[in-house]
Order: structure tokens, then sequence, then C-alpha cells
């Protein structure tokens, strides 16, 4: 009888991963999107806010016009619902702004 040989993973694990990991002990830990303030009501105000605020603050920065989709908080709101529901605290972020240079910016600590 032959034996097979097992495969590697064919599959690179990067940086860039579309999986996150959420530390222990985090404030997200066991919560779901809802339970974290992400549910209806947010996003009715999400979609008002996007409405008023189309275009991407990221690129306008850069002289670029790019259709905003994401309503980032400037300063993470870590559950702290106040923070959370201060409008003056949201930004429209197209969503290649928000997953990369933005997520940069709070991995690097330039974001508290």
């Amino acid at each position: 009888m032959v034996r097979l040989k097992t495969l590697g993973s064919r599959i690179k694990e990067s940086s860039s991963s579309r999986v996150k990991v959420v530390t222990p002990g985090s404030w997200r830990s066991d919560k779901t999107s809802t339970q974290r303030g992400y549910g209806y009501r947010w996003q009715q105000a999400r979609e008002r806010y996007l409405f008023d605020h189309p275009l991407c603050v990221y690129c306008a920065r850069h002289g670029l016009i790019a259709a905003a989709s994401v309503v980032d908080h400037k300063i993470p709101h870590r559950g702290d619902q106040d923070l959370f529901w201060n409008q003056s605290n949201w930004q429209s972020l197209c969503k290649p702004c928000h997953d990369s240079v933005k997520q940069a910016e709070e991995a690097g600590g330039l974001i508290d």
C-alpha cells in the first residue's frame, strides 16, 4: 500500500489577514457587534452620517475624491458609549483607508 504525502498549507499567513484576533481581556471579548453598540440604532445613525458626509476624509487630505462607506471613530471608544455616540468623534472613510491607513495608525500608537 502506498502512503500519501501530506501537502503543506497553500495559504500564506500575512499581517494583513482579515481575521481579527481579539486579545483576552479586551472590552470586545465575548461580545457581539450589537452588544458593542453596532445594532440598528448605529446603522441608522451611520446611514444619516454618510448621507451628510459622503466623501472619505483621508482621501480628501491627498486631493482625491472617494466615496465613503465607513463611519469611523477618530478616537477608539473602547466601549465608552458617550464617546461612541459623540458625532464630533466620527469621520467618513472609504473602506481601503479604514482597513489600511487607519488601522496602521492605531497599531503604531498614533491614535490613542
